[in-house]
């Protein structure tokens, strides 16, 4: 809701070559931005908590059975810390900050989730692929510094140097393995379970000392990882890039890439892989007559044993890089209804338009590829001080969903605020989506 929105500084973080209307700005700390996204494909909490009489296991069945394993559960949450902005010249412009950032993203484990919610006895011949566990979550600091140029009246460029410092990182991609139920009418016994190349790993960063295992309490564990959130212990470098190019002077063309970066996990790195391949046709029990001094034969242990040598778990510390989730945004604006009178000496210099009309296509880059979003947006300049959006967009979460932003100036200082899919909010439980996002902050424009 914030792209390409000239007069908020944070537009700089979504495009660093944006074109912006003020010369220098400063954000109130902890509050310029905050914004909290969440979003599920597929099943909303209504969808499974409605008190309409139903009974829930048979409500988890009906959606286990619709949802897919691309279907997905994302989480994002930025706080800004501290930012900083002033123009360089007369076309320059350099900003930097520090933000907080949270983003977990989960595909729905559909075939585990299956097989231990109703078991294998209905899917025989089946297979169950473990491929579909896959995950990643992260927190982390965002040092930031960035310069914004106008070459010329048509083109601006722009691009953004980030430091990561990472405060807690869980990844488990790329996983294999499947599981199989037979039947085997020629064998001793009625069915042969196979599990054949399981290989499921789980990297994590920041957790070790934080377990129980560690001897650290609650308070001690949030003690640490508050340290954590300015001096992280594991380190990284992206950058940003972005342009604005007006074609002529009601229509521009934008784009922008965030986050093209790596964070290296070298401290406080525990890793946990499981693997192997067996298979079983059960316990085949024999009774052969025993004489005192004889035991029968331990089928359990010997089963276990077996299991051990086939299955194996480890836990390990090998150093491990995360690539961040890459974003990118492409998108056009159309101006129309002239701000400046003709005889105003900045119509040829500085033309101004009080309705914007644009098209915004982005996404992120995830484990399995893009999740995508395109919206279309009409942008209002009241006056001076006070400019609101409306939005329609589509995207993996819903089909319908409708934006507002609005920001108000009070002489330089600035209060924003943007929702998205409103129509979610009118019943959370049902949403597919919903995301928040306001901001104080100062904006001095040029007189």
């Amino acid at each position: 809701m914030l792209y390409n929105v000239d007069d908020l500084s944070q537009s700089l973080l979504q495009n660093p070559g944006t074109n912006i209307d003020f010369v220098k700005h400063f954000g109130i700390p902890f509050f310029s931005q905050i914004h909290v996204g969440v979003g599920s494909t597929g099943v909303t909490a209504y969808d499974i908590f409605s008190d309409d009489g139903r009974n829930i296991n048979n409500k988890v069945r009906e959606v286990m059975n619709s949802i897919t394993a691309n279907d997905f559960v994302a989480v994002n949450e930025q706080l800004e810390i501290l930012t900083l902005g002033w123009k360089v010249g007369q076309r320059g412009y350099f900003s930097g900050g520090i933000y907080q950032e949270f983003d977990a993203f989960a595909y729905f484990p559909k075939d585990p989730a299956v097989l231990a919610f109703e078991g294998n006895n209905d899917y025989i011949g089946q297979n169950f692929d473990f491929s579909d566990v896959s995950f990643t979550g992260e927190m982390l600091t965002v040092y930031h510094i960035g310069f914004n140029y106008k070459f010329n009246d048509e083109l601006t460029l722009g691009a953004r140097l980030k430091g990561y410092s990472g405060i807690f990182n869980v990844e488990s991609i790329d996983n294999t393995g499947v599981f199989r139920t037979d039947r085997t009418p020629n064998g001793d016994n009625f069915f042969r379970h196979s599990l054949e190349d399981l290989n499921v790993t789980v990297n994590t960063s920041g957790y070790a000392s934080l377990n129980d295992d560690g001897g650290m309490t609650v308070d001690q564990a949030a003690k640490e990882l508050l340290s954590r959130s300015f001096f992280g212990q594991n380190v990284g470098v992206g950058i940003d890039f972005g342009f604005n190019y007006k074609m002529t002077d009601q229509f521009s063309v934008n784009g922008s890439f965030q986050d093209l970066g790596v964070v290296y996990h070298v401290k406080d790195v525990e890793n946990y892989s499981y693997f192997g391949s067996y298979a079983t046709d059960g316990l085949e029990p024999l009774f052969p007559e025993l004489d005192d001094d004889e035991e029968t034969i331990p089928y359990w242990d010997v089963f276990e044993e077996q299991l051990d040598a086939n299955l194996r778990d480890e836990t390990y510390a090998n150093n491990y890089k995360y690539w961040r989730p890459l974003k990118f945004n492409a998108g056009f604006e159309f101006g129309t209804g002239m701000a400046l009178l003709p005889c105003d000496p900045l119509v040829d210099v500085k033309p101004r338009f009080l309705n914007l009309f644009g098209m915004l296509v982005s996404g992120v880059k995830r484990p399995r590829g893009f999740t995508y979003g395109v919206t279309a947006y009409w942008d209002r300049k009241l006056n001076d001080n006070f400019r609101f959006r409306l939005a329609y967009g589509a995207d993996n979460f819903t089909q319908t969903k409708i934006g507002v932003m609005g920001s108000v100036r009070m002489s330089n200082f600035n209060i924003y605020m943007a929702a998205n899919d409103l129509i979610g909010f009118t019943n959370l439980a049902k949403a597919n989506s919903a995301s928040l996002q306001l901001g104080l902050q100062f904006i001095f424009k040029e007189l």
